[in-house]
Parts: C-alpha cells; structure tokens; sequence
C-alpha cells in the first residue's frame, strides 16, 4: 500500500470554501495569488513532497546522520530534494522576491508546508531553520549584514540554525553562559557550548549561518543581559565570498527516538579564541528579537507534529479499508459470513472518527492563524490589524501546544488501527509516531506553552484578546443557528464558550492571588479545554459551510460535506462533554499537587 501524506480535497475546503484565500488577489499586494494560482501552488508542491521529498522520508530515518571527525554526514537521498528546494524558490516562500522569495500568500504557503512536512519534515527541519534564521537577519540585521547574508539565506544557497539551549540553560534562558567579548572593531569573540541545536552541521551548503545568544562580557544578568550575535561557520569577507573557519565546530551529534534524517548537535564555538561574531540588533536585547520571531517558529512546530498526524490518518484509512479481518458484528454467530476489512468494525470506526475531527479542525486552525497573518497585511483599519495580531498572539499556544499533543494521539492512533503491524518498522505508522513526539518538546514545550496562555496571552490588552476570539466564534455560531441541521451543534459550542468564559475568568483571578501556583498547575488543563473549544468551534465553521454547500452539490461531493457534518456531530457529542468536566476540575484550581511534600512522591 502506498504511503500518503494529506487530504487534497480537504485542503481545497479550508482555502477555497472555509478561508476563500483566493479573495486576498483583491488587495495589491497578493494581487496574483487568485484561486488559480493558489491551486498551481499546491499542485507544484504536492508534486515535489510525493516524487521526491517522500521516498526519502523511510531511508532518512534508517540511514540517519553520521558524525566523523567533526563532520555531519546527512543521507545521500536528501540531496536531489534539497536542490529542487533551492530551484523551486522554496525556502522563503512569503518573502520579498528582492532577498530571494516568492512574496507568497501566506494561507497558500501553509499547504506547501503541510505537504513538504508531511513527506519527511525530518528533511524540511534543514530549509525550514534557514528561513527562521534568515527572518532574523532581515527583521534585525544592517543593510551590510542583509546584503551579506540574507538572499543566499533565503534561496538556500547557505542554510542557517538558531543557537539557543545550554546545558544548563534550556527554557530558563537567561541562565546561559556563553560570552561575547569585544574585539574593538565592532565584532565580538564568542565563546561557549550550545545543545540541541537542529541542523547545527551539515553537508548540504557551503555555509552555516548561526543566529547565536550570548551575553556581552559585563552585561546583566539573567535575560535582561543576553544579546543577539550572527555567527558564521566560515566567515564571509566584504564582496560575499566564503573565508576562513569561523571556529564554531559540532564536537557530537544525538541518538534520538526519532528525526533521525535531521543532525542533532552539540556545537562549541571559541575553543581556539578564534569564533568571531557580530551583533545582531542591539546589546542586551537578544531575547526580544527572538520573542518576536517566536510566533513563526512556534506554528510551524505545529504544522511538523500535524503533518505527522494527517499522515498517520490517511494511512490508518487506507489500511482499514484493505484490512480484512473478522466478521461483521451483525453476523458474527453465522458460521458462513464472509471476513470484512476492518472499517465495518465499530472499534476502528471510533478511532477512525476521533482522528479524522482532530485532524480537520488541526487542519483549519493552522491555516486560519496564517490568514490572520495575510489579513493583517490587507485590512485598512489600525483596530483591524491589532484585531488579528491579538488573534494570532492568543492562538499560538494552541496551535503549538495543543495542536502537537492531539497530534501525537492521532499517531497512537493511527498505529493502533494497524494492531501488530502499527509497531513493525515496515509500515510508516511507528516512525511517524516517533518523529512527533518531539513537536511537545521543542521551541518551547507544551507546559511553557500553557503557561504562556495563562500568565501573558490571557490578560494581554485587559483581556481584549479573549474577547475578541470569542467574538469570532459567536459570530459562527449564531449563524449555524439558523439552519435546523447544525442549531444543536451550535448550542452545545455556545455552551462550551460560555463556559470557558467563566474559567478564563476564574483562572485569571487566581494567577493574580495568594494561589497563583494552584493556578499555573492548573495551566495544562486550561490550554487543553481552550483548545477542544477552538476545535468545537473549527468544526462548526466547516460544517456550516458544508451544509450550505451540499444544496447544490456535485455527486462526487456529497459524502465529503456530509462527513464534515458528522465530524461536529462527533466532537459536539463524544468529546466536548468530557471538555465541560474538565473545565468544572479546573474551577477547583486543587492545590493537591502544589501541596503535597516533595518526599511524598519518592514514596
């Protein structure tokens, strides 16, 4: 059975009939981003992750990375894709085509990357961290520095990588330890040691760019103190030729649960005095360069553990329908009735059902968060554009956090609808469980993203964020109201909302008391019920636009928008009351595990 990667038909939905992204080619700036060029879009990249990107996706993980004399070997089959990568203009995709971008839609480019990750992201962590680092160098950078560095950052000429963690600094960020000396003609000697960094060595470019955080010999302490450096591998002389070695080496690479095809590395840099870098922005203000870059990095994490998730659901669909096991529980006492795939079984239909309104509202959720983003650049109005910054500043945390937790358990999913065969390294399922694990861990875990719901998106602009959110989802469903089919669904959500509304409330109280830590363990929790209702919501939006769609249907359409139907009927019914005795747990703000004494759990 062949691998997949996503739902075409359901992308087309959420762009064209959900988003209707074609409409943005009114505005000037995305004037040539109608619905045709939208689809021309998304046919080159679904071309690209299913001819090349995939095949590699299975051999990447075995082969893995190789570590040999200081040299990252990555596998031989990422090379063709990575060139294709560079030809088709893929690396920087929204960016201004001046620096070696596209100027893309941002809504189009989302289903670029659901394809590209969910063919080997593993493969895409390479031109996906060059884009990251290069935002920076565009966002902070002098014009020296950006006509250095920036095109052939963004055409992928050189690749780049963000230097942050520590071994004793990983999310407390202001504990780190590397230093920044100056050197008196404006550039700084760099020393240090930095771990976990992805894509940290290579053999893909000629040059590694490295974004590094460090702090300036006497500056303050703790993130108050830390600053932005840009650290090449080879460093790179005024007419934008490669020089000397920059003193920054990879001294290791991890054995990991998964992304094998994707260099983990340990990198030192300063060993022999020489590793020179530059500022990047301004002293001591590293970590609000890097928040500012935070929202980017953070959804796209989410769109790596999703595209895992879409995968593991197509396949398990695939299989279910091929797998013949067992009788039909109707005829299961007649001696003659005939095996049936595994899909008539009501067991597998459940785990069908749960993965499949998990991953179409995921799927609606991160494109609608990249939407926000191109409405920013397209509505007139200074309220309307702080309107949908507050919205992509309140999701975030869902769309990392939540979204890359649902995802793994669509993956568990996915290889239990497999039985044995889910946990053999033949069949995908295994690995794509193991490549997502890691989206709960890294930029930021899913804890951190709790917590940053809570403590600073929550109260932010006297909570007009939340507000403003809700609104959005009131608007949904006072129009699913109307029509007969969807006005039950409507309630449950409007009662779910109203709900949520009470806990914001009661949680931010709380963090603003003598229970603040009762609060913030309740934090996890919290962010789960905001993101089921953000689901609730998602599904409710698609299937109101599928009932008024199915009034003129085509044949061939019909099962699709019933389906969507059946998928809020789902949630609305299985999984939202279960989100209601959640929300009640949370209002207990219980300080059990805040109280209990710390030799109690070695009991």
């Amino acid at each position: 059975m062949a691998q997949q990667i996503s739902d075409r038909r359901d992308i087309d939905f959420v762009l064209h009939e959900q988003l209707k992204a074609g409409d943005f080619a009114e505005h000037e700036k995305y004037a040539e981003f109608n619905k045709k060029t939208i689809d021309l879009i998304v046919n080159e990249a679904r071309n690209l992750a299913v001819k090349e990107i995939l095949p590699t996706r299975k051999e990447g993980d075995e082969i893995g990375c190789i570590f040999e004399n200081g040299k990252v070997i990555t596998p031989e089959c990422f090379k063709r894709p990575y060139e294709l990568i560079k030809e088709g203009e893929w690396v920087a995709t929204t960016e201004d085509p001046e620096w070696g971008g596209q100027g893309m839609l941002r809504t189009a480019a989302m289903a670029a990357a659901e394809y590209f990750n969910g063919a080997n992201y593993a493969f895409m962590m390479y031109p996906g961290l060059t884009h990251g680092a290069g935002k920076l160098v565009e966002s902070f950078g002098t014009d020296r520095q950006k006509k250095l560095f920036l095109k052939k950052m963004y055409t992928g000429e050189w690749t780049g990588t963000m230097l942050l963690t520590e071994p004793g600094a990983g999310s407390d960020v202001g504990a780190l330890e590397s230093v920044a000396v100056p050197v008196g003609d404006g550039t700084y000697k760099i020393s240090g040691q930095k771990i976990f960094i992805s894509s940290g060595e290579h053999d893909m470019a000629d040059n590694i760019i490295h974004p590094v955080l460090a702090r300036i010999e006497g500056a303050p302490a703790g993130t108050k103190g830390i600053s932005l450096f840009l650290v090449p591998k080879y460093r790179v002389n005024e007419d934008g030729k490669i020089g000397e070695f920059n003193d920054i080496r990879c001294v290791g690479i991890e054995e990991k649960m998964g992304i094998h095809g994707n260099a983990t590395c340990t990198m030192s840099m300063g060993e022999k005095g020489e590793c020179i870098g530059e500022l990047l922005g301004e002293a001591n203000k590293g970590m609000r360069a890097m928040f500012l870059m935070m929202n980017e990095a953070r959804l796209l994490v989410g769109m790596q553990g999703f595209a895992c998730a879409t995968s593991s659901y197509i396949n398990a669909v695939n299989y279910a329908k091929e797998r013949v096991q067992g009788r039909n529980l109707l005829q299961m006492f007649e001696k003659d009735a005939p095996a049936v795939p595994i899909i008539n079984h009501p067991d597998v239909r459940r785990m069908l059902m749960t993965m499949k309104t998990y991953v179409e509202g995921m799927r609606s959720l991160l494109y609608y968060v990249a939407y926000c983003d191109d409405k920013v650049d397209t509505v007139d109005s200074e309220e309307e554009k702080e309107k949908y910054h507050g919205l992509i500043d309140l999701l975030i945390p869902i769309a990392k956090g939540y979204v890359t937790d649902r995802a793994f358990d669509v993956c568990n999913l996915g290889m239990q609808v497999y039985g044995g065969y889910g946990f053999i390294k033949e069949y995908p399922q295994e690995q794509l469980m193991r490549d997502c694990r890691i989206t709960m861990i890294y930029e930021g875990t899913n804890g951190i993203q709790s917590m940053d719901l809570l403590g600073r998106k929550l109260g932010m602009k006297k909570g007009k964020l939340v507000m403003d959110l809700m609104g959005e989802v009131m608007a949904t469903v006072n129009a699913a109201k109307a029509d007969d089919r969807l006005k039950g669904f409507a309630e449950s959500v409007e009662q779910a909302l109203n709900k949520l509304g009470e806990v914001a409330m009661h949680m931010g109280k709380t963090a603003m008391s003598e229970k603040i830590l009762n609060a913030f363990a309740s934090s996890y929790p919290f962010m789960e019920v905001c993101g089921d209702v953000v689901m609730a919501w998602m599904l409710l939006w698609r299937a109101s636009v599928a009932a008024t769609a199915l009034e003129n249907a085509k044949k061939k359409d019909i099962a699709f928008y019933e389906g969507q139907l059946k998928s809020v009927q789902f949630f609305c019914n299985s999984i939202l009351p279960t989100t209601l005795g959640k929300m009640n747990a949370i209002m207990n703000t219980d300080g059990a595990a805040i109280e209990i004494d710390e030799a109690s759990f070695n009991s």
